[in-house]
């Protein structure tokens, strides 16, 4: 690993990050790799708000990895700020090799280092490698998730 490197996303990241976005059942159904322009919006607005952090996974110039690290002040908790971490992705040429654990570690590290109490994620129900995954990290899954469509 010690030629990895996880920076910030620019946009000429964009098609390797929805390239690995789609790269899974659940994402084929509501990405859309041909059309970049909703993508390029969404980086722009995250580029914009200091307390959203989206990264990639560089080795060699590519990119093979990505997450995002949403930091959120609150009132629960005494005032906690927690961060959440979500679309968590590494290239299929990649699993396995730890490459998910570093940027998992990464997220980590940076919400200390952003005073966060609290990291939390969701992840699909159908994802069981993925829970595994994240209770081999010290996760645990505390919570029943809810979503509304709009």
């Amino acid at each position: 690993m010690g030629d990895l490197e996880i920076r910030a996303a620019a946009a000429d990241d964009v098609p390797a990050i929805v390239a690995m976005l789609a790269d899974d059942p659940l994402g084929a159904q509501r990405e859309s790799p041909d059309d970049l322009t909703p993508y390029l919006a969404a980086l722009e607005r995250l580029s914009g708000d200091a307390n959203q952090h989206l990264v990639v996974a560089v080795r060699g110039g590519r990119v093979v990895g990505t997450l995002q690290l949403t930091v959120i002040p609150g009132l629960s908790r005494k005032g906690a700020t927690r961060s959440i971490v979500e679309g968590v992705r590494v290239h299929a040429e990649e699993r396995g090799g730890g490459l998910g654990t570093r940027l998992i570690e990464w997220a980590i590290e940076e919400s200390r280092r952003q005073d966060c109490q609290l990291v939390q994620l969701t992840s699909d129900v159908t994802r069981t490698d993925a829970h595994r995954f994240y209770e081999r990290l010290g996760f645990t899954a505390s919570h029943v998730g809810f979503k509304l469509a709009l």
